[in-house]
């Protein structure tokens, strides 16, 4: 089934090269079906960049899916045009009154600041605060994780010695966890952040269950109650050439960089990065779509929350 989204958003013609079905506005007025409405709060400064990969996720189930794109009004962002902000993305404001099956909070390159030092932090409180009643199931990725952790559970993060950086195997450690049904014994998730939750605080908290691990990124996937709240600490969602990209920029700008742990072939950047992700992020989101929003939300949008 399709994603529906917005005739000329720059992603349609992207993610139709790519064969995933796209619907547009137009043609979808036609279909007698209600779509799951799915919020995106894009942070990130690179959003059309961050809206491909995620429609691209979410576009690639057999269901419809209709996203939403919302954006900060109390930080305005440097790296994206203020035309396609106008033509794409809605203020909390403009949507704080509907009701959504689903939001996905994307992260933020602001790890090196206290929580309540972001521009936006009483603004994305407000909006923590209305998922409760207003969204089906909430689901939060890196620093949104962070965020969401420590807004909804006083869970505090830590800056690492290092930044973690690569491609990084895990585990899935609680028993037959429905997120991660039909995943092998160990997979692939990107991660790049300067941050991390204790392990301890997460499992200490009686309202949430840890799911999956690694070694070496620590707690990837914890979540509340039949998935209200869903806390993604890494980066399915990246493209192939994500974590080169940010590598290579940094190098050019002489900051000290590590090359990405288990990405370039023999740690070798003139060579093409293997891809070790994309199959368990297309499930980890067809799973969420199916079971956390689908077979749960209420057909009367209305009736959510």
């Amino acid at each position: 089934m399709p994603i529906k989204i917005p005739n000329t958003l720059p992603a349609a013609k992207t993610l139709a090269s790519e064969n995933i079905f796209v619907m547009t506005e137009t043609r979808a007025l036609t279909q007698d079906i209600r779509p799951l409405r799915i919020l995106i709060l894009n942070l990130m400064p690179t959003k059309v960049e961050t809206e491909t990969q995620l429609a691209r996720l979410l576009g690639n189930t057999p269901l419809q899916v209709e996203i939403e794109l919302m954006h900060t009004a109390s930080h305005m962002s440097k790296n994206t045009s203020a035309e396609h902000l106008f033509s794409f993305y809605k203020t909390f404001d403009e949507v704080k009154d509907q009701r959504f099956d689903g939001m996905i909070v994307t992260g933020a390159p602001v790890e090196h600041l206290e929580f309540e030092e972001v521009e936006y932090w009483q603004e994305l409180c407000e909006i923590f605060e209305w998922s409760k009643t207003h969204v089906h199931s909430t689901f939060h990725i890196c620093w949104g994780a962070q965020a969401g952790l420590y807004y909804h559970f006083g869970i505090k993060k830590h800056l690492l010695p290092k930044k973690l950086f690569g491609v990084f195997p895990h585990t899935v450690d609680y028993k037959n966890p429905i997120l991660f049904r039909g995943f092998d014994d160990v997979f692939y998730v990107p991660h790049s952040r300067n941050s991390t939750v204790d392990p301890a605080d997460v499992e200490s908290c009686p309202e949430l269950k840890v799911l999956a691990t690694s070694k070496q990124a620590g707690v990837f996937a914890c979540m509340t109650n039949e998935g209200k709240q869903i806390f993604i600490t890494g980066h399915a969602e990246y493209d192939p050439d994500t974590l080169a990209r940010e590598y290579f920029r940094d190098k050019a700008k002489g900051l000290d960089i590590s090359v990405p742990e288990n990405y370039f072939p023999n740690d070798d950047d003139t060579k093409q990065p293997v891809v070790k992700w994309r199959a368990h992020a297309n499930l980890l989101y067809s799973n969420w779509l199916n079971y956390f929003v689908y077979q749960t939300t209420p057909y009367d949008v209305a009736k959510i929350g």
